[in-house]
């Protein structure tokens, strides 16, 4: 397939799908000449970014394996765990939302989604369309939100704010899990932002990154997962096999720990 560009009216960037230049049914959606995202429609299972694939092994354990779930996705790129969501258990009902009018059209018609993929695209900002969210997945609170936006403090304040936690919060099935992903500058000072913005928020938010990540030496993602259920055990076992390597995976009181010792930056 050839490389195909839309002009984004939002942001006013070039989007790009392109062959990812080492399999033959891999592609990557660019943004601005940086890559955004990856899939492989052979496989859509196969998640090629870290970080991603730490978001896939949460929406993992939410239900029983394969049963079909509700699913919220802030910030579509390339649709790559809606695709993973559908592969793994289908006949899940999904929502995605994207500023970018011409993004999902684009992404959609050049990467089509896995057969009976049941998925509602949203124009419309992240928080604005969180009234929107469970009626797009048939009345159903959504059991899963993956909030996948943040780019540091370049992020919109008002996506930042611990009053946007609440409002997912009260969308999200009682049971459910927000995974929320943060990329950061080294010093994790918007990590830590928002991390103490979901405590606020959620009884239990547990942490999964690369151990490097937790220095605070380098640039990089980690994920935040706010839940009404503690993180035990055999979860956490369950999370760091899963990787990729080398995982941590701390639970709220960890968290705090660790926020705590890191602080004197902010």
């Amino acid at each position: 397939m050839h490389s195909r560009t839309v002009q984004l009216s939002f942001s006013g960037l070039p989007a790009r799908i392109c062959p990812d230049g080492f399999s033959a049914s891999g592609h990557i959606l660019e943004i601005g000449g940086a890559e955004q995202s990856h899939v492989d429609l052979a496989d859509p299972t196969l998640i090629f970014y870290e970080y991603l694939r730490r978001i896939g092994h949460v929406v993992d354990l939410v239900g029983a394996p394969g049963e079909p779930i509700t699913a919220a996705h802030l910030g579509a790129g390339a649709l790559t765990l809606a695709r993973y969501i559908q592969a793994t258990r289908p006949g899940s009902e999904q929502v995605a939302v994207d500023i970018e009018r011409e993004l999902p059209t684009l992404v959609t018609d050049h990467l089509p989604l896995p057969t009976g993929t049941r998925l509602q695209v949203l124009i419309d900002d992240a928080r604005a369309a969180v009234p929107q969210l469970a009626p797009a997945l048939g009345g159903r609170a959504p059991q899963v939100i993956i909030l996948d936006i943040f780019s540091g403090w370049d992020a919109p304040e008002h996506l930042r704010q611990p009053s946007f936690y609440r409002e997912l919060r009260e969308v999200l099935a009682d049971d459910g899990l927000l995974a929320v992903n943060v990329g950061d500058d080294p010093g994790l000072s918007f990590f830590r932002a928002q991390a103490r913005a979901m405590l606020g928020v959620f009884e239990h938010v547990w942490c999964l990154a690369d151990s490097s990540m937790l220095t605070g030496k380098y640039p990089g993602n980690l994920i935040l997962v706010g839940s009404s259920i503690a993180l035990d055990d055999t979860t956490r076992q369950r999370l760091q096999a899963a990787g990729p390597h080398p995982a941590s995976v701390l639970d709220s009181f960890e968290l705090t720990e660790w926020l705590g010792a890191t602080s004197s930056g902010d």
